[in-house]
């Protein structure tokens, strides 16, 4: 079974290690096996890639690299600052994330 992480797709975050530490960005895609997410504008590497049919020019190409999870911190949808993330059970008996610098629900 994959491990849960605080973090999910479309999550705003800020990175709080590495060499885009400070910066923040939206999270596009999350892999749990190799917790890592890729998030929008940080991390751009370039990429060298052969003409094809797509892109018959060929020639290099800058794209987001993965940065691991542990490296990402939340951004808290209400007061804009980094948070933590805890998990609590609602009524209907599943887990919620909630903030643990407010105490709000993420949503």
């Amino acid at each position: 079974m994959q491990q849960k992480l605080h973090i999910k797709k479309g999550d705003m975050v800020k990175v709080i290690a590495g060499e885009d530490k400070g910066r923040e960005g939206r999270v596009l895609e999350v892999e749990r096996r190799k917790m890592t997410a890729i998030v929008e504008g940080l991390r751009m590497v370039t990429k060298h890639s052969k003409p094809t049919t797509e892109n018959p020019q060929g020639g290099i190409l800058k794209k987001e690299a993965p940065i691991h999870i542990s490296n990402l911190m939340l951004i808290d949808p209400k007061s804009g600052e980094p948070t933590r993330v805890g998990r609590k059970k609602e009524q209907d008996g599943k887990l919620a994330r909630y903030s643990k610098r407010t105490g709000d629900l993420i949503k």
